[in-house]
């Protein structure tokens, strides 16, 4: 990954000023496409092709560089079990797998996703009927009230538990404190997590 400094962002879609302010992560490769043969001023393209896995599947979509990845997973690709609650990244709620690793995906553009492989809380029950291990844990254990930070938790938990197959509660506990919850209190989450780890380390 490459580290694209930018430039302060203005109505014209120009980058103006001469003076770096800060960085945006992007692919080397996908950088070079957008501004190659480009001197400053930078004149933003109105679309970036990009080529994204999710959940196993392959899309290729013209977006423009300002869409987060939350809203092109929830809104181009109509994948809603992402769900978007604070969009400052504290929530968790929008929690994905970003080539296996927990992301907060309001945190990124769906440009930063090119050519990468991402897998959402639809991918965990690919076929609809089969709940993965962790749902049905969390199903068992009443983990779950309104549901509305369950997506989030659950793949914020799914590579903790790869990383920490026998996790103690307080490890539960401190790998949980990334995800809000407002309804359950937690202690039947810590159950559920417990009871995920009990299964998957058969």
């Amino acid at each position: 990954t490459g580290c694209f400094r930018h430039q302060r962002y203005h109505s014209t879609k120009v980058f103006q000023e001469p003076d770096f302010e800060g960085y945006f992560l992007f692919g080397e490769n996908l950088v070079d496409r957008i501004f190659s043969g480009h001197q400053p001023p930078f004149v933003v393209p109105e679309t970036v092709s990009i080529r994204v896995t999710v959940n196993g599947r392959m899309y290729e979509r013209a977006v423009v560089p300002r869409l987060l990845l939350s809203d092109f997973l929830r809104h181009e690709l109509e994948l809603t079990g992402t769900h978007v609650g604070c969009e400052h990244g504290v929530c968790g709620a929008c929690t994905i797998l970003f080539d296996g690793e927990a992301v907060r995906s309001c945190l990124m553009f769906a440009v930063q996703a090119d050519g990468h492989t991402l897998t959402t809380v639809e991918g965990l029950a690919p076929d609809g009927e089969a709940l993965h291990p962790l749902q049905a844990a969390f199903r068992e254990a009443h983990g779950l009230q309104c549901g509305f930070c369950t997506p989030g938790i659950l793949m914020a938990m799914l590579p903790f538990l790869e990383e920490n197959p026998n996790p103690t509660d307080a490890e539960i506990r401190k790998a949980l404190s990334a995800n809000l919850c407002r309804c359950t209190g937690y202690q039947n989450i810590v159950k559920a997590v417990r009871l995920a780890a009990e299964r998957m380390d058969v």
